[in-house]
């Protein structure tokens, strides 16, 4: 299978996933802004929707949505507990640790990448964004990771999106458990290859 991903971007969470898995698969770069892949093909092509995360299976079938990539390749990686088995609780609290950062967290990032988006816009956005960090910094203390002791693609996600804060200069350190959480997964040796992939370690 091959992910289709921009360096930094929300496609950083299924490259690190895949990486975690030890699944087969394979990696080309997208430019956003002209559309082209790393080969010069049409991305729009690949993906009409024109954004990455974008995973094509061994099959054929594109798999589009961070959340919806992560699960997958978690499900097709068992022994490595990226996450909970299916009918579970416990998968259904991933899944929402899954929509919680997708609509909290990563959307609240967006105006700040988004040329268009007014001052008040990104004021707001700050707002929610440092209040819903204040939530995740809470439910993380005392864990490890969001789920407990296991390491899972809910993780991923998180360690993806906090990762942009030094980009709005939103400094961390006045949440201790995000900040030792970031800490922590970066340590991870499947972190580092792929931060090192990217050229961002």
């Amino acid at each position: 299978m091959k992910l289709y991903f921009k360096p930094g971007a929300c496609s950083l969470s299924p490259h690190i996933a895949l990486e975690e898995s030890g699944l087969d698969y394979e990696t080309e770069s997208v430019d956003l802004k002209t559309k082209r892949t790393a080969q010069n093909e049409d991305f729009n092509v690949i993906n009409p929707k024109g954004y990455v995360p974008a995973l094509l299976l061994d099959d054929g079938v594109l798999l589009t949505e961070g959340p919806a990539i992560l699960q997958y390749i978690a499900d097709h990686a068992p022994g490595r507990k990226l996450a909970p088995a299916n009918g579970t609780i416990a998968r259904y609290q991933l899944q929402g640790w899954l929509n919680f950062i997708a609509t909290e967290l990563h959307k609240s990032f967006s105006p700040f990448f988004n040329p268009a988006a007014k001052d008040d816009w990104k004021a707001l956005a700050r707002a929610n964004l440092e209040r819903r960090l204040g939530y995740t910094d809470a439910q993380l203390a005392g864990k490890t990771y969001l789920m407990g002791d296991d390491f899972s693609v809910a993780d991923a996600y998180l360690f993806t999106v906090l990762s942009w804060a030094r980009y709005i200069q939103l400094d961390l350190a006045q949440w201790p458990h995000l900040s030792a959480f970031v800490a922590r997964v970066s340590e991870r040796p499947a972190v580092q290859a792929v931060l090192k992939t990217e050229s961002l370690g």
